[in-house]
């Protein structure tokens, strides 16, 4: 029996979805695709197809952002056994917690945009003047994304060692016998910049709600250029951004107001949780991060912010970004459950029927702001302190940061106030080389499987490619990551 691969096997899942109806496109395996677009309106609908797919429980919709927050030293668990505890405790092998799911649904994500960059290049070979080129970058620019988050999951951070192993590039349809092996970290990386800027020229200067444009597009250039230290091209796509006023940031009146708004003023790229199309309900981002049993369920609060987090924000009293936080379970004063998935702590979601189905704030301008700070701080100290304090004044009792104060450091703990359970801190700490130091003993967990303090010389900051991923492609065998 011919073996297909578990990322080929995603295809599969274009015929069972509850959301087959919005692929006029059938991704495929084959040389030849089955259905072909037409129209910009065809485009349009697989794009909207895609933009859900991105909301799975396997990608933003909960476990990229929460891989990105419990292993990275700011949030902790009280109890074992409620669900995502393996992230916390790196608890990965090949053959068990693989979480084969990041590798299986991104990789399906992707496979849905390179048949729809297909189907366009093959309409305009035969002759179409429809304009595809919105889509065609917008396809190009989740495909960038969806290779930046799986080269972080798989592959050493770039400045670590960038000849390493990162994830297959696979940018065309295979052969249903097709069996790709790894790239490398920097393969990777020229691939994403390679799509980013295509896509670039392609996109509106417009604020698309929900969709990628052109800042997303350079919001994304500045996250990878970032990651890179290249610092010069991060803080030029980030100033453009800035720059460009087609967002703003949030004032400190209505920070914590803007987690019940979907599509803030901040929102350069948000992905749409709608009650019937998405919405995890008891599973949902809100649910593992709010307090146990607030709002129902037996196993919800499955993490708290640490004491170090909490250590941090208490810092300043007065800091508004108290106002998306409430008592955890161990007591009724400390103040360690996140609401900002929950719309508000009195639990009012971002308006819609269920409180569980908010939308999940991809990039920010915030986050914008701190890229530009950090990117400018080895050649222009004083614009770093300038962009760290529009976000330092949301701690208005902290004295701003000067040309002689502002440091990486002061930078990364402006990042972790700022971008709690917004799935960063884990990848900032590994791509900086910084130790994470883990907060075991709140609830009295054992913890066999990584140390109290790790740093990206620990094998299990990267996953396992997952057994049976070996079993169908052996050539991956070779290609595991070190120490599974």
């Amino acid at each position: 029996m011919k073996k297909i691969k578990i990322l080929f096997a995603a295809l599969a899942m274009l015929s069972i979805t509850s959301c087959k109806d919005y692929l006029d496109v059938e991704p495929t395996n084959s040389t030849k695709a089955e259905t072909s677009i037409k129209t910009p309106a065809d485009a349009q609908v697989i794009i909207n197809g895609l933009m859900r797919n991105m909301t799975n429980s396997n990608y933003y919709g909960r476990n990229f952002v929460m891989y990105g927050d419990a292993k990275g030293g700011d949030l902790t668990v009280f109890s074992q056994g409620r669900g995502l505890d393996q992230f916390y405790t790196f608890n990965h092998a090949a053959n068990s917690n693989s979480y084969s799911g990041f590798w299986s649904h991104i990789y399906f994500c992707i496979l849905q945009t390179n048949n729809l960059l297909e189907s366009i290049e093959k309409v305009k070979a035969e002759g179409s003047v429809l304009d595809f080129n919105k889509y065609k970058g917008e396809a190009l620019t989740a495909r960038a994304m969806m290779y930046f988050d799986l080269v972080r999951l798989y592959g050493k951070a770039y400045d670590d060692d960038k000849a390493s192993f990162g994830v297959p590039n696979i940018t065309q349809r295979l052969e249903a016998t097709a069996q790709p092996l790894r790239a490398t970290v920097d393969e990777n990386y020229k691939q994403i910049l390679a799509d980013l800027t295509a896509a670039a020229p392609l996109l509106p200067k417009t604020n698309t709600k929900g969709y990628l444009n052109y800042y997303a597009n350079l919001a994304l250039q500045a996250r990878v250029y970032l990651n890179m230290k290249d610092y010069s091209n991060a803080l030029k796509a980030a100033e453009e951004v800035i720059n460009s006023k087609v967002y703003t940031l949030y004032t400190n009146t209505n920070w914590v107001d803007s987690w019940k708004t979907p599509f803030g003023t901040e929102a350069i790229f948000e992905l749409g949780i709608n009650p019937s199309e998405g919405d995890l309900e008891a599973s949902s981002l809100g649910h593992y991060l709010r307090r146990k049993g607030h709002g129902g369920g037996s196993v919800l609060g499955q993490f708290m912010t640490s004491n170090s987090f909490l250590a941090r924000l208490n810092q300043d009293a007065a800091d508004v970004r108290w106002g998306v936080m409430s008592f955890d379970e161990t007591s009724n004063t400390r103040m360690g459950a996140v609401y900002k998935y929950s719309g508000s702590t009195a639990l009012v979601g971002d308006g819609k029927s269920t409180a569980s189905a908010v939308n999940i704030k991809v990039i920010r301008l915030s986050e914008i702001y701190l890229i530009a700070a950090e990117a400018a701080l080895a050649t222009d100290p004083a614009k770093a302190a300038l962009y760290l304090n529009n976000i330092r004044k949301r701690s208005p009792n902290l004295a701003p940061a000067t040309d002689a104060t502002v440091s990486i450091d002061m930078i990364l703990e402006e990042r972790s106030k700022e971008l709690l359970a917004e799935g960063h801190r884990f990848f900032d700490m590994i791509r900086l080389n910084k130790t994470i130091t883990f907060n075991d003993e709140l609830g009295g967990i054992t913890v066999p499987h990584r140390e109290k303090s790790i740093d990206r010389k620990f094998n299990k900051t990267r996953l396992p490619i997952s057994q049976a991923e070996i079993n169908a492609n052996p050539g991956l065998k070779a290609q595991q990551n070190q120490g599974y």
